[in-house]
């Protein structure tokens, strides 16, 4: 357990730093330069996401809750919803980016939030509760900041994104998961 707590400690840590301590942020770049910032920061952050995964199948797998059945299939519609917003994240903004303002973080947190439905192991419910109070503190952060989101492009790149979106889904769903986390879903 203690590995799999040092890889969230390390990944978030990285994520906040980044995300809540722009002064000292921009301290380091400065001294640094951009690019090594960069470099660094992604080191730590797959430092962080190696213990995560080394640790995971050590850490406590005791169930707190058991869940109805039918919310596996709320998660798979959310499932589908997160992956278009992290796509749209990715594209020139469309509608759906404009409504969601931070597609990535909006996914990351309905991501969370269907896992944390379908799993309540000590271990799921430590993982997936810390990506989606990461996603909540930096959605907070950015609106602090006052980051605005991008102006609605055309349709078509909702359609790339929905189309794309779904077609990742699909085949996580239907062949990846079994290999990502051990749990085939169809």
């Amino acid at each position: 357990m203690a590995l799999f707590l040092l890889g969230l400690i390390i990944f978030f840590g990285a994520h906040l730093f980044s995300g809540l301590m722009r002064g000292p942020r921009a301290a380091v770049i400065d001294k640094t330069g951009e690019m090594p910032y960069k470099g660094l920061y992604s080191l730590i952050s797959i430092a962080g996401f190696v213990l995560i995964v080394m640790g995971w199948k050590a850490a406590d797998a005791s169930v707190i809750y058991a869940t109805p059945y039918w919310l596996r299939h709320v998660t798979h519609l959310l499932m589908l919803i997160a992956f278009i917003l992290l796509v749209a994240a990715y594209l020139p903004a469309g509608k759906i980016a404009a409504a969601a303002k931070h597609p990535m973080l909006a996914g990351v947190k309905i991501w969370a939030f269907a896992h944390l439905l379908v799993n309540g192991e000590v271990r799921s419910i430590i993982l997936f509760g810390s990506f989606l109070a990461y996603a909540v503190i930096d959605r907070i952060a950015v609106k602090k900041r006052g980051e605005t989101s991008r102006a609605a492009g055309p349709v078509m790149n909702d359609v790339i994104a929905v189309f794309v979106g779904g077609t990742v889904f699909a085949a996580i769903a239907f062949y990846g998961h079994q290999y990502i986390a051990g749990v085939a879903l169809f």
